[in-house]
């Protein structure tokens, strides 16, 4: 039923849209300006109980040209344990899929495991080479998410909205925004179990979400 609904939905956006962008080609037409990208990352975020480290160099993360993207490396200590948290600005995240990315770029061949947090979304925990790892995406709209279907559902079920025709027909945004904010938190195991390190890793998460999610990069 709920998908019944949504491509209900969709076809008549789309159709409107069509009947729109015609009239807007014809009575409009060369309206549109090549967007540059200006967002840039801060050079520090609050973080609760943690300590903002000095700034680190950025190692490339990916072994292929993305599409326009910015990335940030941000490190932090609470009682002599470092945090890592890396960042990438994705403006066409087409394959959707954390797991993926990360096993890509960072090598993380381990299986994840992926969780839900209400008002969060989804992330994906995990051990690698003893250390504990955390990803997620932070969507333009819609919770965070780990996987292609949670990615494609946020951009049905968020994206396809009426009061986004204009937007869309001006050229300012896509009918379906690919863009994520990905985010990779990571701590040395040491000696204590996968279960604490990940709920050491949770709470910085939840406090580092709550805090970019509204902040995303607008168009």
């Amino acid at each position: 039923m709920y998908w019944k609904e949504t491509r209900i939905k969709f076809l008549a956006l789309i159709f409107g849209a069509g009947i729109l962008v015609l009239g807007k080609s014809i009575f409009f037409p060369n309206t549109d300006k090549p967007k540059i990208n200006t967002f840039v990352f801060p050079q520090e975020v609050p973080l609760g109980e943690w300590q903002a480290s000095v700034a680190i160099p950025v190692k490339s993360l990916t072994k292929e040209n993305l599409d326009s993207s910015t990335q940030k490396h941000y490190r932090y200590f609470k009682n002599n344990l470092p945090l890592d948290i890396q960042m990438r600005y994705l403006e066409n995240f087409y394959h959707a899929d954390i797991g993926v990315y990360i096993k890509h770029n960072l090598g993380i061949e381990s299986p994840t495991v992926v969780r839900q947090k209400k008002e969060v979304g989804y992330y994906g925990v995990g051990i690698d080479k003893q250390t504990a790892y955390l990803s997620s995406c932070i969507n333009p709209r819609g919770g965070s998410t780990f996987t292609h279907p949670q990615f494609r559902n946020n951009r049905f079920s968020e994206d396809i909205n009426l009061n986004r025709i204009m937007p869309i027909l001006m050229g300012q945004e896509a009918l379906l925004d690919k863009r994520c904010l990905w985010v990779h938190l990571s701590i040395p195991l040491g000696n204590s179990s996968p279960e604490e390190a990940y709920q050491l890793l949770e709470k910085a998460w939840f406090s580092w979400y709550q805090w970019w999610q509204p902040r995303f990069p607008k168009l």
